[in-house]
């Protein structure tokens, strides 16, 4: 009985220990583009609910992505995030996407530069490399 209560505080403390550490997930939420000076010209609130879309000549000012929750958008794709992992201040997320013509696997590899700023490389092109400001929409 004495090695069962021992065993029963042990696994109380190591649980209690495990839930009670603080998340440092990444908040990637939110509208990112290109260029931080043509958010305006990139996205726009419509509808009831006021969502976050893309003006009708986004790719004309470099364009970007959406985050909500465990998604991803572009203007002409959808993705459902399905893994995400952070390394230091990589985050590399596996996605499925799907446009109006294919569906697809995405690897996306985003480098944490400061809070509103993200550096996208691309993997196999090291030399590749697009940056992405959040946008105060």
């Amino acid at each position: 009985m004495h090695q069962l209560l021992k065993f029963v505080i042990a696994a109380t403390i190591a649980i209690g220990s495990i839930v009670l550490k603080p998340a440092h997930a990444t908040d990637l939420s939110g509208a990112w583009a290109t260029n931080a000076d043509q958010c305006s010209e990139v996205f726009i609130r419509k509808g009831k609910a006021n969502q976050i879309g893309f003006t009708a000549l986004s790719e004309q000012h470099g364009g970007g992505f959406i985050v909500e929750a465990d998604r991803l958008r572009g203007k002409f794709a959808k993705c459902k995030i399905k893994n995400m992992k952070e390394d230091g201040q990589n985050v590399n997320i596996i996605a499925g996407c799907a446009t109006d013509i294919m569906l697809s696997n995405v690897q996306f590899s985003l480098k944490l530069i400061e809070g509103n700023k993200i550096s996208r490389t691309f993997p196999g092109m090291p030399d590749m490399e697009i940056s992405y400001y959040r946008c105060p929409i």
